[in-house]
């Protein structure tokens, strides 16, 4: 089991969600716990993350496996996902 930690400003993303996409959002980022490699996960260019996709929105994480953690850092749209990370 892998600890999860979710940055401030994915927080704030999180909370600006409608809820319907709140609450698969959620469920997404809480299995990231049990297996943070999910089936169509894919690795980020440039080493510096993971993403998985949940309809049209986006979560960025970063895994630590020494550590055996997991770093959420943004969740948003598939439009605005990937500007300025």
């Amino acid at each position: 089991m892998y600890k999860l930690y979710i940055k401030r400003s994915a927080e704030k993303d999180l909370h600006r969600l409608p809820h319907e996409v709140f609450t698969r959002v959620n469920a997404a980022i809480l299995s990231l716990r049990e297996d943070p490699r999910p089936h169509g996960v894919e690795k980020l260019g440039g080493g510096k993350g993971w993403r998985i996709r949940v309809g049209t929105y986006r979560v960025v994480y970063a895994i630590d496996d020494d550590a055996r953690q997991v770093m959420v850092y943004r969740v948003r749209h598939r439009k605005d996902a990937y500007r300025r990370f």
